[in-house]
């Protein structure tokens, strides 16, 4: 089982009302168009499905999503139990997702399928978001020793997160990926003027830089 690239912490889509919640139109998705943006982002990330259930995927984003402009947050399944049955899904395409998390995070499904830092020291694998929220302070080197390396469109590697670019442009992945590690060995500096050598102490144990697209 192959583990996701850590595109970033946070939302991967977008964020929905609960169940029994007030509807917010145009600003949140039914709890109907939440389910599905589940089963989409699973379907996107290389989650297979059989001709049929693609099928019935189709019939949902008819029902849901009837044209391109449509405004969120106010179309709902008519059959209740077709909703259920996209419910059923959704979950189903959630633990495969979860099933795939990289090391040291998990998807958790709140208003919104989030990718989180699991908080455990104790973890054979501890991610450096993990670290820096519970440092519970700014460190300077936090930003550029949490991110990934990622090529741009132009050839040029840059090193940041899925919306800003920290450090760069590099020429070669390397010299991209060496500006994380160099960030990342400051940062445990920092963390042990500040007293935190419990944190510290998990370097060793943090994940390898992750490096989008792998280079061969």
């Amino acid at each position: 089982m192959t583990a996701l690239a850590r595109w970033h912490v946070g939302p991967w889509t977008t964020r929905g009302t609960r169940v029994g919640e007030p509807l917010e139109a145009g600003r949140k998705r039914t709890p109907d168009e939440l389910n599905f943006d589940v089963v989409g982002l699973a379907r996107i990330l290389g989650r297979w499905l059989s001709g049929r259930a693609e099928l019935q995927v189709r019939l949902w984003q008819n029902e849901l999503r009837p044209t391109h402009t449509r405004l969120c947050g106010v179309h709902t399944l008519a059959d209740p139990d077709n909703a259920s049955l996209l419910r059923e899904t959704a979950e189903e395409a959630l633990a495969w997702l979860g099933e795939r998390a990289p090391a040291g995070y998990e998807f958790v499904l709140t208003d919104a399928v989030e990718l989180r830092p699991l908080l455990n020291l104790d973890a054979e694998v501890v991610a450096v978001d993990a670290v820096i929220q519970l440092a519970e302070s700014t460190l300077p080197a936090a930003r550029l020793a949490a991110s990934h390396v990622r090529r741009s469109a132009t050839g040029d590697w840059y090193a940041g997160d899925a919306a800003c670019n920290w450090s760069g442009p590099h020429h070669t992945a390397d010299t991209a990926t060496a500006a994380v590690q160099t960030a990342r060995a400051d940062l445990v500096e920092q963390l042990q003027a500040a007293n935190r050598e419990d944190l510290a102490a998990t370097a060793t144990r943090w994940p390898p830089i992750p490096v989008e697209p792998p280079t061969r």
